[in-house]
């Protein structure tokens, strides 16, 4: 197993000696048509097809280092999902990983950018580690450089580990790009950090189903109702009232006995 420090690089999945080069691959920071002079280019700002740069048909993913999975913390969570599901909220960008006991484990994730969101309930389908990218014909055609293929490696943006999501083209995966964490920027697929999705992947099974919302429903509010006193208060309150004497059954009677007697020594 490969020894790697702790650190902010190592942390999302890649080892330092990546930092200057690696880390930066399939951030399109360049356009590629901006090294394409601009007489070749067409109306649509974008270089004709015969003066494209086009990539490999398969490029390799890099290395693919050991990295160990780390759980996220583990909060609250009452809205009414079933135990040992998925639960997506991207606009909160969370994911809910469902316990007993109204827990659930909470990972940071980064969603997909307006007019790639999307909502509804799938299952997972299959799991692999340092998975393969194919990049869509779309994709490919908004920028040629892309390859047809990528194989799994830290190079690959889709990271560590890939969740597929039944027959979709979705996936929650890792990520190569720790910075899109939380914010959204994915063509609809969910990108977590490289240790947090390693750790999803080893409690969730094949049929795990996948629940993806807009939002969760708020918390309802618990009216307080008025306070129950304590044995403790009622003492109290009891100690402070006046002290109160009762007769005696016995005075009662000769008092009323005494009361009879003179009325009948008054009548004529």
């Amino acid at each position: 197993m490969l020894l790697l420090p702790t650190g902010g690089a190592w942390a999302q999945g890649w080892p330092p000696w990546a930092d200057d080069q690696e880390r930066r691959a399939w951030r399109y920071e360049r356009p590629y048509y901006r090294d394409v002079p601009e007489r070749y280019w067409e109306g649509d700002g974008r270089p004709e097809p015969r003066h494209r740069p086009f990539a490999e048909a398969v490029q390799d993913g890099g290395a693919r280092p050991d990295i160990a999975p780390r759980a996220p913390h583990v909060v609250g969570f009452s809205a009414a999902f079933p135990a040992n599901s998925i639960v997506i909220d991207t606009g909160a960008r969370k994911l809910y990983y469902v316990l007993e006991g109204n827990r659930a484990y909470e990972y940071r994730i980064s969603v997909g950018r307006e007019g790639f969101n999307w909502s509804g309930t799938e299952k997972i389908s299959r799991k692999q580690a340092w998975p393969d990218w194919h990049p869509p014909a779309e994709m490919r055609e908004r920028d040629p450089k892309l390859p047809e293929k990528m194989t799994g490696g830290f190079k690959n943006p889709l990271g560590a580990m890939a969740l597929y999501l039944g027959n979709s083209l979705y996936r929650i995966h890792g990520t190569n790009d720790v910075k899109s964490i939380g914010r959204a920027q994915s063509s609809g697929c969910f990108r977590m950090l490289n240790a947090e999705v390693l750790h999803l992947a080893s409690i969730t099974e094949i049929g795990t189903p996948v629940s993806v919302v807009n939002s969760l429903p708020a918390e309802p509010e618990v009216s307080q109702g008025p306070e129950s006193k304590t044995q403790g208060q009622m003492a109290l309150e009891s100690s402070a009232l006046p002290e109160r004497h009762e007769e005696h059954p016995v005075s009662v009677r000769s008092r009323n006995y005494q009361s009879l007697r003179q009325e009948m020594l008054r009548r004529p």
